[in-house]
């Protein structure tokens, strides 16, 4: 069986991007994972936990995790071929 690497990337993007929007806003009003969120500052240049920093965690989230799961799809279908 093959992965669809597209839509597989697709969805962890959405998913990824509006969890760091999500946690970002979550940590603007409430503290909550400001840790985490600081050790997301330093993965990510330019993000922070701000109004505009939670649209660009957003961008960022979405482009990490459309590219991470794109290739774990794409990897598959390459291992499953062999």
């Amino acid at each position: 069986m093959k992965l669809n690497a597209k839509s597989l990337g697709l969805a962890g993007g959405v998913l990824w991007g509006v969890v760091m929007f999500i946690m970002t806003w979550l940590s603007m009003f409430t503290g909550y994972a400001s840790m985490w969120l600081a050790m997301m500052m330093d993965v990510y240049p330019g993000y922070d936990v701000s109004v505009v920093g939670s649209f660009i965690g957003l961008i960022y989230g979405f482009i990490d995790g459309f590219v991470g799961l794109f290739l774990i799809g794409w990897l598959y279908n390459r291992m499953t071929d062999v």
